[in-house]
């Protein structure tokens, strides 16, 4: 996510952390290579002037001029400005939902086709049914394309939310009331409305939109833009927000895209919050944006607060404190445990997902790892661990050679893989005695070249 913009503007910061004394060409210096940053990862120019002004007026005040680390404090200039372009000036609640109206609080979606915004409803109808144990119903109001309607359908039986049926012969505003009747009726807390989009902006499109806002007075609306249109993204930012009293706006695609600009520009141009990013194609992929942990990870800084929500969502935490307690009572760390370790590293987003929310110089460490290479080979081993017996997971030391060759023919590799996925897991087990004996220092050190790709 955002890598390019990141590689550069983690360069800069680390030069500018070096700095002992700040003067205004070094500063000047820095800027420069700032504002190529930003102008090479697709931010708007408006954006990028009005950053550059704002750092260098506090970069000549007396908070960096007076510091006994200007270089730091710059960086910390650097930082909040950065989150404040996203909106964390707007304030903690701006990029919350609001639910302060008689239920079912009525959430509009708009954007142009093809930026994920049907699949963006499935993920907010789930968001919502998770974390904040909301009654979803949805509805598709996009009468052009039937297989939206189909579509949303099948996102929305997927998450466990509740579907209202449109057709194409519907009209939209009778869609989206016929749905609010519904949700009324049937006491859901939250309906989501997924309106059409088109290949481009028209006015046909933007009347029809807004009739269908006038009709229900959505206390949301949210604009979904993919962050790869790069400057169209700005562009059609303004014309929704000319057209749509917007509230908010979803970022989709945020992990496919090097530059990500549209993240740093779409808030400044519509001046409404960022209330979620895509950050993967999985249904669960839809993350609340925060501005300023945002900046930390363009910045190079990483997101650990990021990772341990991801922890404490998808870590069971009952199979972990049995492992704790296995292990501690001196009980073997057997293929069955390893595997299980292996499927919670997937569900945190593979090792990938993981480095993503490093600071800098935790994935410069890892930057010789081919992560693709890593995730097949994390997959591989969970092949071979299921071409095992139950008797040969609880007891590894039985698989011999002629063991061996059984297991690679039946997970379909050599068995040199075997052997390898069979060192890798004596390394774990070694790892996991030095835990239970407290070494976790040494248990650290062991880890180096234990995972796959990471060398």
């Amino acid at each position: 996510m955002l890598d390019n913009l990141t590689t550069r503007l983690a360069k800069v910061v680390k030069t500018m952390r070096g700095e002992a004394r700040l003067t205004e060409s070094n500063t000047a210096e820095m800027l420069r290579e700032v504002r190529m940053a930003l102008l090479e990862a697709d931010v708007a120019l408006p954006a990028v002037r009005e950053f550059i002004a704002k750092v260098k007026e506090k970069a000549l005040g007396e908070e960096v001029i007076s510091s006994l680390t200007p270089g730091q404090a710059l960086v910390g200039v650097v930082q909040r400005e950065l989150g404040a372009l996203m909106g964390a000036d707007l304030g903690a609640d701006a990029s919350q939902l609001s639910f302060a109206q008689q239920p079912p609080a009525i959430i509009l979606m708009a954007g142009l086709q093809g930026v994920g915004k049907t699949t963006t409803v499935g993920k907010l109808a789930k968001y919502l049914k998770e974390q904040k144990k909301k009654k979803v119903l949805t509805v598709s109001a996009d009468v052009y394309r039937p297989a939206a309607i189909a579509q949303l359908q099948s996102v929305t039986a997927q998450v466990g939310a509740d579907f209202f049926p449109s057709t194409a012969q519907d009209k939209p505003v009778d869609i989206a009331l016929a749905a609010l009747d519904w949700a009324k009726k049937h006491h859901h807390e939250v309906l989501i409305i997924d309106t059409a989009g088109r290949l481009g902006i028209d006015e046909e499109m933007m009347k029809e939109i807004a009739a269908v806002h006038g009709a229900v007075k959505p206390i949301e609306t949210l604009f979904v833009v993919d962050a790869m249109l790069g400057q169209d993204a700005i562009n059609t930012a303004k014309a929704f927000n000319d057209a749509l009293p917007l509230t908010g706006v979803v970022l989709t695609k945020l992990d496919g895209d090097s530059r990500g600009g549209a993240a740093l520009s779409v808030r400044h141009i519509t001046g409404k919050p960022i209330k979620f990013a895509g950050v993967s194609e999985k249904l669960d992929g839809l993350e609340a944006f925060d501005p300023q942990r945002m900046a930390n990870r363009i910045l190079g800084m990483g997101d650990i607060l990021a990772l341990v929500e991801e922890a404490q969502k998808n870590v069971d935490t009952k199979a972990a404190a049995e492992l704790a307690a296995k292990v501690k009572s001196g009980g073997k760390f057997d293929m069955n445990d390893f595997k299980a370790q292996l499927a919670q590293m997937k569900k945190m987003g593979g090792m990938s997902g993981l480095l993503d929310k490093l600071p800098a110089q935790f994935q410069q460490a890892a930057s010789g790892a081919n992560m693709d290479q890593a995730e097949k080979q994390v997959r591989r081993m969970v092949g071979i661990i299921d071409s095992m017996t139950p008797q040969e997971r609880a007891k590894p030391e039985l698989i011999k050679a002629a063991r061996k060759r059984r297991i690679a023919a039946g997970a379909g590799v050599q068995v040199q893989e075997v052997n390898r996925m069979l060192n890798q897991f004596e390394q774990m087990q070694t790892m996991m005695k030095k835990l239970s004996g407290g070494g976790l220092m040494k248990m650290m050190r062991s880890m180096k070249g234990m995972m796959p790709g990471m060398r």
